[in-house]
């Protein structure tokens, strides 16, 4: 009988033993409550804790992906955007992410749904569109201030799309048509002014030289006649254009005498 006793003690002592024993992940927190209060965070490892006296809440310390839902913001340009986010945070306080708040991921999902409301509906739909760096810094910090007595660490936030009306987005193709417009006839008024002035400059060049506007009139007829024309140039000497050049303006002296 006592054999028993003996065994039974053992067997209840053993049992006791192994609910003791706690294993805590290299990436988890094992925060600890002893009869309702607050003893400390432990782990990560094997540790032993009071049976029927402690409790030990596990905290998952990796990087947490959170999609923020799809919702409707009204910009401060009077335009209905609908807009989306992925937010990533960690927990660096494993004992205020349980204490100070009742289950952080929800109440860090809702906080950042409602602060990327609020800097979207602050915003013009330009900023959105084109500085979109800028806002997912600012949610952030927003975001990171408002958990950061939660223990909670936001590390990034991504405004990941942004939907406009149909309306809105024929307007916007229209104005950025119209842009593009406008960027090539000034690119071709600026290409036809330094075409004139170099010509000018090659005209100022040539005019100083005598051979050089009879060289560059070679050149043109090489050029023309290159694909089989049928037209046959002979061009006249510099010299026999001088000559002729002079005998005009003896002429036109003897008919005024």
């Amino acid at each position: 009988m006592i054999e028993w006793i003996i065994a039974f003690i053992a067997f209840i002592a053993l049992i006791i033993f192994i609910s003791a024993i706690r294993v805590v992940r290299e990436y988890e927190k094992g925060v600890i409550f002893r009869l309702g209060r607050l003893v400390g965070a432990k782990g990560p490892g094997l540790f032993f804790v009071w049976p029927m006296i402690d409790r030990m809440v596990k905290v998952d310390l990796r990087i947490v992906t959170m999609d923020v839902q799809e919702q409707e913001v009204i910009t401060t340009d009077n335009v209905t955007v609908r807009v989306d986010a992925i937010v990533y945070y960690k927990v660096v306080e494993p004992t205020n992410a349980v204490v100070k708040v009742e289950r952080f991921h929800i109440a860090t999902s809702q906080r950042a749904s409602t602060t990327l409301r609020a800097v979207i509906g602050k915003s013009q739909l330009d900023e959105i569109l084109s500085q979109r760096d800028k806002l997912n810094k600012q949610t952030q910090q927003i975001l990171d201030e408002a958990t950061d007595p939660w223990g909670i660490k936001v590390t990034a936030v991504e405004i990941r799309n942004v939907t406009i009306p149909e309306k809105m987005q024929r307007a916007i193709a229209a104005q950025a048509e119209a842009e593009r417009s406008r960027r090539a006839r000034i690119i071709s008024a600026q290409g036809e002014r330094q075409a004139a002035e170099k010509l000018s400059e090659a005209a100022d060049i040539m005019a100083k030289s005598k051979g050089a506007m009879y060289i560059r009139t070679l050149q043109t007829i090489a050029e023309a006649c290159e694909e089989k024309a049928s037209t046959v140039v002979l061009p006249l000497p510099m010299e026999m254009l001088e000559a002729l050049s002079t005998v005009g303006k003896l002429g036109k002296k003897e008919t005024k005498k």
